[in-house]
């Protein structure tokens, strides 16, 4: 029986959403309803690809790890920008 390929996928669409993520955190209106949302796609999923990493389905923790993180990142500038605007509208 041929050996079943490693289940990288988790790990890549982190790296992915958390780019995104991180591109978009910056703009006002647009970070809310992009960034907001890929940045939790990011941890989520990169906290399913440190999953497979650790059983030996996966075999990239970097790009998982660095989704995680850039989700993260992205989620605490999304909030800092979201509070700066409004604080500034009222």
């Amino acid at each position: 029986m041929p050996a079943t390929p490693p289940r990288n996928g988790a790990g890549e669409f982190a790296l992915v959403m958390g780019i995104v993520a991180a591109v978009f955190s910056f703009f006002p209106i647009i970070g809310e309803f992009v960034a907001a949302p890929a940045s939790a796609l990011a941890i989520i999923f990169g906290s399913v690809g440190i999953s497979r990493v650790e059983r030996g389905l996966a075999t990239n923790p970097g790009p998982a790890w660095l989704g995680i993180g850039l989700g993260v990142a992205a989620g605490l500038m999304t909030l800092l920008v979201f509070a700066a605007t409004s604080a500034g509208a009222s």
